[in-house]
């Protein structure tokens, strides 16, 4: 029987697609070498990165929303955030309302640095979509959906729908 004798058969991860995993190691892996080339220019690594990005499209977010989205810890964060501010790309406004809320905001090079990085990523996606049609974005974003624990998917749809 080989692959598919008992013992395969009862073990769940004997039917996992393989090939899909890595694939996805594969596709992950080359979707960050272009911003990590440019990171590595400015001592940055994929940290400053997904933080640059987070800011950038959410102008004004707090320090908690940002930890609630990265799910990582506070101590962490700091790290990254301190060497952000400290190089000029990212500023801290204290809250109109609440004195103690820190509000982040892109400076002018911290959203020159997240553009061009997002424009690397996009060409790659757009190119990928180019070659199993454009049509499947849809089907691309379920799939991708899918793959997130599903207590989040709600919230991650909630984020993509706001600027």
């Amino acid at each position: 029987m080989g692959e598919q004798g008992p013992a395969a058969q009862a073990d769940p991860a004997a039917s996992v697609p393989h090939d899909l995993i890595e694939l996805l190691f594969f596709a992950y892996r080359d979707f960050v070498s272009d911003p990590d080339r440019i990171l590595a220019d400015y001592g940055f690594g994929r940290a400053h990165h997904r933080v640059l990005h987070f800011v950038q499209r959410r102008p004004g977010m707090t320090i908690a929303e940002l930890l609630d989205i990265l799910k990582i810890t506070k101590q962490s964060l700091n790290r990254v955030l301190k060497e952000l501010v400290e190089k000029g790309y990212i500023e801290l406004r204290t809250g109109r309302q609440d004195k103690r809320q820190r509000h982040l905001h892109t400076t002018a090079a911290g959203q020159d640095l997240a553009l061009r990085l997002v424009q690397l990523q996009s060409k790659r996606i757009l190119r990928a979509l180019d070659s199993v049609g454009p049509e499947t974005a849809g089907t691309v974003a379920r799939y991708l959906t899918a793959l997130i624990d599903p207590p989040e998917q709600a919230n991650v749809r909630g984020l993509l729908t706001r600027p």
